[in-house]
């Protein structure tokens, strides 16, 4: 594992503690399971936001997005609070856009949302509405770690770069190694329901 990986940092914070056993009990599945299945939505919705982030345009309107929303939602502002987080996202507040999975998810995967849950669902085993309920859960604990580490440097190209190096590092933190060997699964340019499906469908 790539210690330096963004995944495989985040994917260890989310492993250890209380915050495993907290999203297990929310999606009704033991400790193993949740753990197998945020190993394998992680380094999709990371990749899935390093693809977005490939232009300058895109990085520029994800580095906004952080600035705006999710900087300081841990809670107390001098840091990445998973356990802040993670507590306004599963106790169902009205945390505004830096804990609204669903509308953050509509933005990474535009209108495929419904696809890629089923299609993570159907690499990790679990129905679609678990799969997609752990991408809504996932979504706001990314978006709030990517806003500690890259949000107050206001450098879109810091964060392009970082994001774009996740693809093959993602895949051995995550445990699902060949899994994300390319993002653009269809070679038509963008990132979309093909491609989620080429990714996941891989062994």
């Amino acid at each position: 594992m790539n210690t330096n990986s963004l995944t495989a940092s985040l994917l260890e914070q989310l492993q250890q503690g209380q915050g495993l056993q907290q999203v297990s009990q929310q999606l009704g599945l033991d400790q193993s399971q949740t753990s197998q299945a945020i190993s394998a939505a992680l380094p999709l919705f990371m990749g899935a936001l390093g693809n977005n982030a490939s232009e300058p345009q895109g990085a520029q309107s994800l580095l906004n997005a952080l600035q705006k929303d999710h900087l300081g939602g841990g809670g107390d502002g001098g840091g990445f609070d998973l356990g802040g987080i993670l507590g306004a996202v599963l106790g169902g507040g009205a945390g505004g856009p830096a804990t609204n999975g669903q509308g953050i998810l509509a933005h990474v995967f535009g209108g495929q949302t419904p696809q890629a849950a089923q299609a993570l669902g159907n690499k990790t085993g679990l129905d679609s509405g678990r799969a997609g309920q752990l991408l809504a859960i996932l979504a706001p604990i990314v978006m709030s770690f990517l806003a500690q580490r890259f949000a107050q440097q206001g450098n879109a190209s810091n964060l392009s770069q970082a994001l774009g190096q996740e693809a093959p590092q993602a895949a051995s933190a995550g445990g699902i190694s060949g899994v994300l060997n390319m993002f653009d699964q269809d070679g038509d340019g963008q990132f979309g329901l093909s491609d989620v499906m080429g990714i996941l469908s891989k062994r």
